[in-house]
């Protein structure tokens, strides 16, 4: 199709890394001319998802990342993967303020800043198996 455009891009789970995937995904959905405010809302928004990979996927460990965005006409949808310990409860991990690392200063806030900066956001996870958040933002422009 003419108005669609994909990247994939696959990352150690460093938090160094973090910044190179907001970055990325940033730069990738320039072509469809965003306001500031909506790379704002992307990268906060991807930054939370790798964050969460980083810290409760991997718990810490380095592992892959999987980055996939896609481009349909100016709906822009991101999906962060990972291959990590997987949620047990979605839904009660998607409460705001709810976190399994409190130690860690964690504010539980990680789902709720990805569902207020991006139009749709749902996640698919299965124990043992790893973690795909999907996230979809219209470029309004």
């Amino acid at each position: 199709m003419e108005n669609t455009n994909e990247m994939t891009i696959i990352f150690d789970s460093r938090p160094v890394n973090e910044g190179l995937a907001r970055v990325a995904v940033a730069s990738f959905c320039t072509q469809l001319n965003p306001t500031l405010e909506e790379v704002a809302d992307l990268k906060t928004a991807v930054s939370e998802a790798v964050t969460n990979c980083i810290i409760h996927g991997y718990e810490g460990k380095v592992h892959k990342i999987k980055v996939i965005c896609r481009l349909n006409g100016r709906e822009l949808t991101v999906d962060v993967i990972d291959e990590g310990v997987g949620i047990a409860d979605v839904e009660k991990a998607m409460e705001p303020l709810f976190t399994t690392k409190p130690e860690k200063d964690r504010s539980g806030m990680g789902f709720t800043f990805m569902e207020a900066f991006m139009d749709e956001v749902s996640v698919d996870s299965e124990v043992g198996k790893g973690t795909t958040v999907h996230m979809k933002k219209i470029i309004r422009r």
